[in-house]
C-alpha cells in the first residue's frame, strides 16, 4: 500500500471516525506507550521523562555527556513503576541514531509511540563574523540535524506500525491511533530576540519548525509532527550568559521572569497524547509572552 497521502495533487479522504470519544483522562494517559526523549537528563528534557512516566509511559531516556543517566532511570522506574532505561546516543550520528532507535523499539515492548528531539546546544561565540566555523558546525549539526535523523529513524516504525497494526513481535498494538513527533524547538527560531548574538543557533530553530511542518504533510497518514518553542526557560543550557543580560531578558518578557522547566510539561503531554490527534504541523510558543510585543 503506498503511503504518500497526496494523489493527483489532493490529500486521499480519510474515513475513519469514532461513534464517541473515549474520555479526556484517558486520551492524556500515555500509559503502555513508549517513548524516546533525548537530551533527557537535565533541563527541558528531564522534566518531559517525568511527565510521560507519571502519566504511563515507558521511557528511554538518551544522553550524550552526563553521568547520571542510568541513576535518573531507576529513579524514574522506582517512583512511577515504568519502564525506563538511560543510553548514551550521539544524535549526530545518522547510523548511530537509527540503530539506537531499533535496538531501544525491540527493548521496549517491540513498539515506539513517541519521540522527542529535545537535545541541543547554544551558540556561544558572539556575532557570526567573528565566530570559528567549527562551532557553527557544531550547532547546526546537533540542533538541526539530529531532529531530521531522529526524525527519520522513527518514522519507519510509525509507518510499519499504522499499516501492519502490530508491533515488531507480530502483536496486535493496543492503544496506538499514530506516531507522534515532538522537537523542541525556540522562541529564537520565530524572532530574533537580543541582546545575544546567535544568528546559527535562530536559524537551526527556525529550520527544525519548518522540518516539523514539512513532516507534518509527508507523515500524515501515520504520525504527527509538531514542534515546542521555549522562551526563556532556566536550564543548564544559559549558565553561561551573564546576570545583566538575563535583566535585559526579563524586561522583555511581559509575565516577567525567565519559565521553569516543569512549565513546558502541559505542552509535550498534550503533543505527545490521544488528546492531540487532529494537531500536527504546529509550533507552540511558551514563552511568558515574549513574543507578543
Amino acid at each position: 500500500m503506498s503511503t504518500n497521502p497526496i494523489q493527483g495533487g489532493n490529500f486521499i479522504h480519510a474515513t475513519e471516525r469514532r461513534a464517541e470519544a473515549p474520555p479526556i483522562w484517558e486520551r492524556f494517559s500515555l500509559r503502555g506507550k513508549t517513548a524516546i526523549v533525548t537530551g533527557a537528563t537535565s533541563g527541558i528534557g528531564w522534566s518531559v521523562v517525568q511527565a510521560f512516566a507519571e502519566m504511563g509511559a515507558n521511557v528511554v531516556i538518551w544522553y550524550n555527556t552526563s553521568t547520571r543517566g542510568p541513576e535518573q532511570a531507576a529513579l524514574i522506574e522506582q517512583k512511577y513503576g515504568v519502564k525506563c532505561k538511560a543510553y548514551q546516543v550521539d544524535i549526530q550520528n545518522a547510523a548511530a541514531v537509527e540503530a539506537a532507535v531499533d535496538e531501544h523499539v525491540r527493548e521496549f515492548n517491540g513498539r515506539l509511540d513517541i519521540f522527542v528531539a529535545n537535545a541541543g546546544i547554544p551558540w556561544t561565540k558572539g556575532a557570526m563574523v567573528d565566530g570559528d566555523l567549527d562551532h557553527y558546525h557544531q550547532v547546526m549539526t546537533t540542533d538541526l540535524d539530529g531532529p531530521y535523523y531522529c526524525a527519520k529513524a522513527a518514522a519507519k516504525h510509525w509507518r510499519r506500525q499504522k499499516e501492519e497494526g502490530t508491533d515488531l513481535n507480530g502483536r496486535k498494538l493496543d492503544n496506538y491511533v499514530g506516531g507522534s513527533f515532538i522537537a523542541t524547538a525556540s522562541m529564537s527560531g520565530v524572532v530574533v530576540n537580543i541582546p545575544q548574538l546567535q544568528a546559527s543557533y535562530n536559524a537551526a530553530k527556525a529550520g527544525v519548525i519548518h522540518l516539523c511542518k514539512s513532516l507534518a504533510v509527508e507523515w500524515a497518514r501515520y504520525a504527527r509532527a509538531n514542534s515546542i518553542s521555549p522562551g526563556y526557560i532556566i536550564t543548564e543550557i544559559s549558565n553561561f550568559v551573564p546576570q545583566e543580560t538575563k535583566d535585559i531578558w526579563k524586561d522583555k518578557i511581559p509575565i516577567g521572569r525567565e519559565g521553569e522547566s516543569h512549565e513546558l510539561q502541559g505542552a509535550f503531554l498534550y503533543l505527545a497524547s490521544d488528546a492531540a490527534t487532529y494537531t500536527t504541523g504546529t509550533n507552540i510558543l511558551v514563552d511568558g509572552g515574549y513574543c507578543l510585543p
